[in-house]
């Protein structure tokens, strides 16, 4: 195992302990990085009101996305787990593409776009429910609720081939048993038999889901644009963008970075200890 601690060593904790400690410093990428200490947390949350911003819309992204994607990763997964070899193989494919299909933003963009030929503005006027195009993507009060359904639609991904596979690895001699033991119907069986039996899949689908929920920028990005209107769809991570990626203020880029991270690893362990918790 000494080549794999190895290459995790250097290429992921060893990162995240330099990006901390350049948090503390003043960082142009052209200059030696200055000592400033806790300056760049205290601009980030006395200073900042842009990023306030999107951690707003990230904790709320995170709140709704992360627990429905990953209930429909699992629910999809379990039904399903129930068809024959060669229909599961095909339902699969077509939950999983989105996932994998690369840039295909483009299919919402016709959908929301702002004229009458985009298909929700169109659907709507036909019905009558509107009398005029609705600028989707560029209006505050709709643009955060379109990313996230777009992202509902991509996160039928890594979690959910996690739970294909956990279902498929149960002892089917378990539910045997259950039912000998006075399991009578199939949420019975999926409360005790199947969730206990998949805790692995379980953990791994969370980490997964939590991380895609908090990580979100593609998607803002795509369909919002940099930055979307009045940053109604601006993220954590979009903000790690700009200052990382634009203004090249690394010691600000890694003090976003390392909040973006301590907050994903409290909900980590949050959710872990939730689902120590199943079917026992």
């Amino acid at each position: 195992m000494a080549p794999y601690f190895t290459l995790f060593f250097l290429f992921t904790i060893l990162p995240v302990l330099i990006s901390v400690i350049i948090s503390f410093t003043y960082f142009n990428m052209l200059e030696l990085p200055r000592w400033v200490g806790w300056h760049n947390y205290a601009r980030l949350f006395l200073e900042d009101d842009v990023f306030l911003i999107a951690l707003k819309n990230t904790v709320l992204f995170a709140a709704i996305t992360g627990p429905l994607s990953y209930i429909a990763c699992f629910l999809f997964a379990w039904l399903i787990n129930e068809f024959s070899p060669k229909i599961r193989a095909l339902l699969t494919l077509i939950f999983f593409a989105p996932s994998i299909s690369g840039n295909i933003f483009f299919i919402w963009l016709i959908i929301f776009s702002g004229d009458t030929y985009g298909y929700a503005n169109g659907f709507l006027m036909k019905i009558g429910i509107i009398y005029e195009p609705i600028q989707w993507l560029h209006d505050p009060k709709y643009v955060l609720a379109i990313v996230m359904l777009v992202q509902l639609w991509l996160s039928l991904g890594t979690s959910f081939l996690a739970f294909i596979a956990g279902l498929q690895t149960i002892d089917r001699t378990l539910y045997e048993a259950g039912a000998i033991d006075g399991i009578r119907n199939r949420y019975q069986e999926l409360w005790y038999i199947t969730l206990p039996s998949m805790k692995p899949q379980l953990m791994f689908g969370a980490v997964i889901q939590i991380t895609m929920s908090f990580a979100v920028a593609d998607v803002s990005m795509a369909l919002a644009g940099f930055p979307s209107v009045q940053y109604a769809a601006h993220t954590i991570v979009t903000h790690l963008i700009d200052y990382g990626s634009i203004r090249f203020e690394m010691g600000y880029a890694s003090a976003i970075a390392t909040i973006l991270f301590l907050i994903m690893m409290s909900t980590n362990l949050i959710v872990q200890k939730l689902l120590r918790k199943v079917g026992s």
